[in-house]
């Protein structure tokens, strides 16, 4: 399975979107270089509340494309990085993977998948109702998150719109990704 990355997207501040950038630079075991929730601890508003000294799951958010011409189809419209993410990739069933894949992002950059996104209230102060399009139910009455997935950096590199995005299996059995 492979895909390529549509945009990247950083913020120095605390702020529900994320500007696109032509360019964005990974760091290992830190996150997306001068954005406001790179770190090794956690750096998550809500999450730093309750324990700040707990390992930083959320370095890089990936948004896979495809929601958001799902969500358009809804009446909303939502580019990329308007929902928080730092990677928005096209043709990667990001929601599919298991956790521990490694997604390599370009030539050089290689991210872990840690888990889902626990969607906030926030995305509704975006855009009124537009947090039912990114959480639901399935057939069986699960709970399913759409908001795309949560990963660290294993090896840095730069990364930009374009650039190739391979996803490597991690070896069976396979952890279904969990809220991080």
């Amino acid at each position: 399975m492979s895909g390529t990355i549509a945009a990247v997207s950083s913020n120095g501040t605390y702020s529900f979107t994320k500007p696109n950038r032509e360019s964005i630079t990974l760091i290992a075991g830190h996150g997306v270089e001068g954005d406001v929730h790179a770190g090794t601890t956690v750096k998550h508003r809500f999450r730093m509340a309750k324990d700040p000294s707990q390992p930083n799951l959320r370095q890089v958010h990936l948004i896979h494309e495809e929601l958001l011409a799902e969500v358009a189809e809804a009446g909303f419209q939502v580019a990329a990085g308007q929902l928080g993410e730092n990677v928005t990739t096209r043709g990667v069933d990001l929601l599919g993977l298991p956790a521990g894949t490694r997604l390599h992002l370009g030539d050089e950059a290689v991210v872990e998948v840690t888990g889902l996104r626990n969607p906030c209230a926030q995305i509704d102060g975006f855009q009124k109702g537009l947090m039912k399009q990114v959480v639901g139910r399935d057939d069986d009455g699960a709970v399913r998150f759409r908001a795309g997935i949560m990963s660290v950096v294993v090896t840095g590199g730069v990364v930009r719109p374009g650039d190739p995005v391979k996803v490597e299996l991690p070896e069976g059995p396979h952890r279904p990704l969990e809220i991080v």
